[in-house]
């Protein structure tokens, strides 16, 4: 055989082995597990890191406001030092549509040591258990009657946050509609006096949804997600929720990205107790407080750029159940129309994914050009040189290729025939890892938002 139709061989035995070997990555089966509704509905504190995030928050803030949840439930949003009035926009969004509870709270710059989403989310779950702002200045530690730090998010006596946006009476008031003037009071409606009321009326939430600004929760997305938890005695749900398929380079990237991240890990992997893998999917995480606290979350992970999977492997080392799969009541309503927005996006953390590490990333390309280019590359050998072997091998694998592509095609509900585009996308994502370790060696490293990370550096532990 010629060295193509060798290749060619070498990519299929590939694909077969990913078929059949690798936690049939492929198949998009992996949804919320069944689930019954709890005797007693635990509380539970939505917390929202935000940073310029005006242009998604008319869509996504409202749909956590009108979550459906039978216990209490309240958001803080952590405005991480936007420029676009997301703050200001959060407290407007919350007088008009009322619903859960809202706090908007601000965490200052991150400390050395700290991404600036994990400082914020910090941040934020000390807020939403009322405790101190460890790190924060003095002035915004300080405590109420109630004992919760009324300087860190604008607090008022009972945790509304009245500075902010003019008090309950714009956060949580509705008047004629039945429910009390005081955020969280139900009254009349048969939940708890103070269901969403904060941490003071129910000592602190049970489980924590840490959820990004972009997105979108059908009204049961929280009892839900809540449901699978205490019906399955999982310390950590997560949901990759749906990315805007609207333009057509999203149309070409975004199926993809969900699919190499299920050939990384896995679903049924990481959702098998006891099993090495482990993932999450930052958009939606339902983190038992218990198990934050144990996994001495966000701390032990303050430098991780791919900060989802890292706090799912600190639940895994702290000896937590996992559960992994693809969203069906919640959409990311972020925008990524042209192909540099998602070159961004996806190159900001794909050196991070290879560790930094030059020989990986040689691997990686490798990889890639064996088992996505290669099958194209024979087949034509085949078809156009008259290498008949090389053009069936190449085919061959191509068509397992398309094959495992088929499904996540049919989750985003996209024409099936763009599954023979598949080497085409992995040739972008190629470019996009190379890219990203250019980035790094120049010193720009992980970049959003205009804040740089650079590779993680080992941080005494704080005593």
């Amino acid at each position: 055989m010629s060295t193509i139709a060798w290749i060619a061989l070498g990519s299929l035995v590939a694909w077969a082995w990913l078929l059949l070997g690798q936690g049939f990555f492929w198949r998009t089966d992996q949804r919320l597990p069944r689930r019954e509704d709890p005797a007693r509905w635990p509380s539970v504190a939505v917390v929202v890191p935000a940073r310029d995030e005006a242009e998604v928050l008319p869509v996504s803030l409202p749909s956590l406001l009108a979550q459906d949840y039978p216990g209490a439930a309240w958001i803080v949003l952590v405005d991480d030092g936007s420029k676009d009035g997301t703050g200001d926009l959060a407290r407007a969004l919350s007088a008009r549509y009322g619903g859960l509870p809202l706090t908007v709270a601000s965490p200052g710059p991150p400390e050395p040591g700290w991404t600036g989403k994990l400082w914020a989310v910090r941040h934020g779950i000390a807020v939403a258990c009322g405790r101190p702002a460890a790190g924060a200045p003095e002035a915004a530690r300080g405590h109420g009657a109630v004992g919760r730090p009324e300087a860190a998010g604008d607090y008022g006596a009972v945790g509304s946050p009245e500075a902010a946006g003019g008090g309950p009476d714009a956060v949580g008031g509705h008047g004629a509609e039945g429910r009390s003037e005081a955020a969280g009071d139900y009254g009349a409606e048969g939940r708890p006096e103070a269901a969403g009321g904060g941490p003071d009326a129910v000592g602190g939430p049970e489980y924590l949804l840490l959820t990004d600004a972009d997105i979108a929760h059908e009204p049961d997305s929280l009892r839900e997600l809540v449901a699978a938890a205490t019906s399955n005695r999982l310390d950590l749900v997560s949901q990759m929720a749906r990315l805007r398929v609207a333009g057509g380079w999203e149309r070409l990237v975004v199926p993809a990205f969900v699919y190499f991240f299920a050939k990384l890990y896995p679903f049924r992997w990481t959702n098998e107790h006891g099993a090495r893998t482990a993932a999450a999917a930052g958009g939606c995480m339902l983190l038992r407080t218990e198990m934050a606290d144990r996994a001495r979350l966000p701390e032990s992970i303050r430098q991780a750029v791919i900060d989802d999977v890292s706090l799912a492997r600190a639940v895994r080392r702290a000896g937590g159940r996992l559960w992994l799969g693809l969203a069906e009541r919640l959409d990311s309503v972020r925008p990524y129309p042209r192909l540099a927005d998602l070159w961004g996006m996806v190159s900001r953390t794909a050196y991070a994914q290879l560790r930094h590490n030059p020989l990986i990333l040689v691997g990686t390309v490798g990889g890639l050009l064996l088992v996505y280019v290669a099958p194209p590359a024979a087949l034509c050998a085949g078809v156009f040189g008259g290498d008949a072997a090389a053009g069936a091998l190449g085919g061959a694998a191509w068509a397992v290729m398309t094959g495992t592509y088929i499904p996540m095609l049919r989750y985003y509900r996209q024409s099936l025939w763009t599954a023979l585009l598949l080497p085409v996308t992995a040739a972008l994502y190629l470019g996009m890892t190379v890219d990203s370790a250019v980035q790094h060696h120049r010193g720009r490293g992980a970049a959003w938002k205009g804040r740089t990370y650079p590779r993680p550096q080992a941080v005494p532990e704080r005593r």
